[in-house]
C-alpha cells in the first residue's frame, strides 16, 4: 500500500491543485517513483489511498495504463492518517493473502530511498514478526525506542524527551522510522483501533502485549523525506543533475 492522502501543506504551493503524490521530482511523479521502486522487487499489486484533489490520481493512474500493475484505489472522504487508512484498506490484503501469512508492505508516498525491500522482508518473516519498521540513527523530532533486540519499547518526542514505555528495557535505543513497513496481515484481527488514528497506536499497544514489533536497521541506505517543499526542491534538482550527468536517480 501506498500512503498519499495526505493534504501535502508543508508542499504548498505545489499541492494547491494537486495531491503530493503527483509532485514531480526529476520530471516524475512521487507515485510514479514509488510505483517503479515496488515493481522493481516484484510487486504487482498496489493500493493508493487518496484524499485531497483525489479524482486526479486514478486519472493518471489511467492515462499511464497503471504503469503495468494492478492498481487499486482506497478513497477517503475524512483523513484517516497512517492506521485509519490502513485499516480501511483491510480487504484488499485479506483477498490477496487468503488464509497465509505472506507479509505486505506499507510505503509512504513522499520517502526515496535505496533501502533493500526484499532484505527487509526476509528479515520480517525470519524473525517471525507482525510488523518490522526501517529505522536509521539520524535525527528527528520524534523518536521511537528499541531494545537490544531490535523490539519496539516506546516513543519519545525529542532526543533529550520523556520517554513513553509500553514495555521495560535496561538499554534503550531512539531511532528514526522511516515510513517504510513491512506487516503481517495477521495485524488486522489486532487492530482494536477505529477511525482517525496513527499505526504506531496500534503497534505500541500490541508491543506492550508481547507482539513482535521489530525495528530494520537500514543506516546503509540512502533515504529521503520528500514531506516539504525545500526537500522536494533539493530532491528535484539533485534528479535533474543526474540526469545530466547520464545516470538515472530513483
Amino acid at each position: 500500500m501506498i500512503l498519499a492522502a495526505g493534504l501535502g501543506t508543508r508542499l504548498r504551493p505545489l499541492t494547491d491543485n494537486r495531491p503530493k503524490a503527483l509532485v514531480e521530482v526529476g520530471g516524475r511523479t512521487l507515485l510514479e517513483i514509488t510505483l517503479a521502486r515496488l515493481r522493481s522487487f516484484g510487486i504487482t499489486d498496489v493500493i493508493v489511498n487518496t484524499h485531497h484533489f483525489a479524482s486526479l490520481v486514478p486519472e493518471y493512474l489511467e492515462r499511464n495504463k497503471n504503469f503495468g500493475m494492478n492498481v487499486a484505489i482506497s478513497h477517503e472522504e475524512i483523513l484517516l492518517d497512517t492506521g485509519g487508512g490502513l485499516k480501511k484498506a483491510a480487504y484488499f490484503f485479506l483477498e490477496k493473502s487468503g488464509n497465509s501469512e505472506e507479509p505486505f508492505l506499507l510505503h509512504n508516498v513522499d520517502v526515496i530511498s535505496t533501502i533493500d525491500l526484499r532484505r527487509m522482508a526476509q528479515f520480517h518473516v525470519e524473525n517471525r514478526a507482525l510488523a518490522t519498521l526501517a529505522v536509521q540513527d539520524r535525527q528527528t523530532s520524534r523518536y521511537l525506542l528499541f531494545d537490544d533486540r531490535l523490539q519496539l519499547c516506546g516513543r519519545k518526542s525529542r532526543a533529550d524527551g520523556e520517554a513513553e514505555l509500553v514495555r521495560p528495557s535496561p538499554q534503550l535505543r531512539p531511532l528514526a522510522f522511516s515510513g517504510i513497513h513491512v506487516i503481517s496481515p495477521r495485524l488486522f484481527s489486532l487492530m482494536t483501533e477505529e477511525g482517525v488514528f496513527s499505526i504506531i497506536a496500534p503497534y505500541l499497544r500490541l508491543a506492550g502485549r508481547g507482539e513482535k514489533i521489530l525495528a530494520f536497521r537500514s543506516d546503509e541506505y540512502q533515504w529521503r523525506d520528500l514531506g516539504r517543499l525545500e526537500d522536494v526542491m533539493h530532491a528535484d534538482r539533485d534528479a535533474k543533475q543526474s540526469l545530466a550527468a547520464g545516470t538515472k536517480c530513483e
